[in-house]
């Protein structure tokens, strides 16, 4: 079965996981992802751990699919290297640090003289202009700078995600633009350069809490796993230690809660708890009522008049509950993809059925064949390794 990409070449000087993460999902499309990497240890984001049997977690979550080739770009011998395969190429890819594809002659400006249906996609923290331009950007350090930690975490003190939020952010608008860009040169003839920035992903993700503090009106607290301004809306414990989320959106909801979960009918129009506004403003006095209830049930039985109610609820999972999620394995979404390490298990994308979900990459492992498909002897590929350029 064909895939939407089957034909288009992507080459990316990528590393960590905002640049990978957006070619592997071209990847899953069909792509031909050409990743170059430094000779010897490669994209650094393989030594982050070594907890999916000696390989890095970030890696081999973002990294499938693809082809390695080591390629020193600052070598003199890589210049002819990297033109053989900008000619053949449809995407160029990158997240260096600021400034370095353009010393490199890897800007749009200067590849599109020479290739006019080039996409360029440039993935930095803060964009290709302003005052931070030149500013080192980590993931964490743009969930801060976007206001996200402000926001998230306990009225004491703020937190950061779980998850690479804003490296997640920045690789999913790239990948969109990417697509969108191909769609536009369908009808143009020509490529774009495309300047995607972590902060912009990120502060655009922040949209709902920059509106609710509007013109200088107070944020949305920090509430910790709860809603910052729906309750009751979060995590609640039950008689048998466990923990059950569950979310209210209305004042049915409400009401039904009162009457089939909590079976106090009355306090539904408990003038405290009479409207979403006087449950948020009240809601240490509502949460110890709903706690009290719940300390009588197990998680089961709380579950049980949830679903009753058909009042929202999820478990709070683990990882290893994650793993062996009943609804993932129903839907059978989980796949084997190898690894220099051998099968592991990975979740087909989200919406699709047929996604390419070819093996993770050793580093380099490509090189020679690459370098022989551009036109490289045998000779030339020797003398490349013996300079070190790849």
């Amino acid at each position: 079965m064909s895939r939407p990409l089957e034909g288009i070449t992507v080459v990316s000087l990528e590393q960590a996981i905002a640049a990978p993460f957006c070619t592997r999902q071209l990847a899953d499309l069909g792509a031909r992802v050409i990743k170059i990497e430094r000779p010897g240890p490669g994209d650094f984001a393989r030594a982050y751990d070594g907890r999916v049997r000696g390989l890095s977690s970030h890696f081999v979550w973002t990294n499938r699919s693809k082809e390695s080739l080591t390629l020193d770009v600052k070598a003199p011998g890589a210049g002819p290297v990297l033109e053989a395969l900008l000619e053949k190429t449809d995407v160029l890819v990158q997240n260096l640090a600021p400034g370095a594809s353009a010393r490199l002659g890897l800007d749009y400006e200067t590849l599109s003289k020479r290739y006019p249906r080039l996409i360029v996609c440039d993935i930095s923290g803060y964009g290709g202009d302003g005052p931070y331009r030149d500013k080192k950007a980590y993931d964490l350090l743009v969930q801060s700078e976007s206001g996200f930690v402000s926001v998230t975490g306990t009225p004491e003190e703020g937190v950061k995600a779980g998850a690479s939020v804003a490296d997640i952010a920045a690789g999913m608008y790239a990948y969109s633009n990417v697509l969108a860009a191909l769609i536009e040169r369908g009808q143009t003839g020509r490529g774009k350069r495309i300047d995607v920035s972590m902060l912009e992903s990120m502060v655009e993700w922040m949209s709902f809490p920059m509106y609710y503090a509007f013109e200088g009106a107070e944020p949305p607290p920090r509430a910790g796993a709860a809603h910052a301004t729906i309750y009751p809306y979060g995590p609640f414990p039950t008689g048998d230690g466990k923990t059950v989320m569950l979310g209210l959106q209305n004042e049915r909801e409400w009401a039904v809660f009162c009457k089939v979960v909590l079976q106090e009918p009355d306090l539904a129009t408990q003038a405290d708890f009479a409207t979403n506004s006087l449950r948020s403003a009240n809601r240490a006095q509502l949460r110890a009522r709903i706690v009290e209830a719940f300390s009588r049930l197990s998680a089961a039985e709380v579950v049980h008049r949830l679903e009753e109610a058909r009042i929202a609820n999820a478990s709070v999972n683990t990882m290893a509950d994650v793993w062996h999620h009943p609804q993932l394995a129903a839907r059978a979404r989980w796949r084997q993809v190898d690894t220099p390490a051998g099968p592991i298990p990975a979740l087909l994308p989200p919406g699709m059925t047929d996604a390419r979900m070819d093996a993770v990459p050793g580093v380099g492992q490509h090189t020679d064949a690459i370098l022989a498909e551009v036109g490289c002897s045998a000779a030339q590929i020797a003398s490349l390794h013996a300079d070190g350029v790849v």
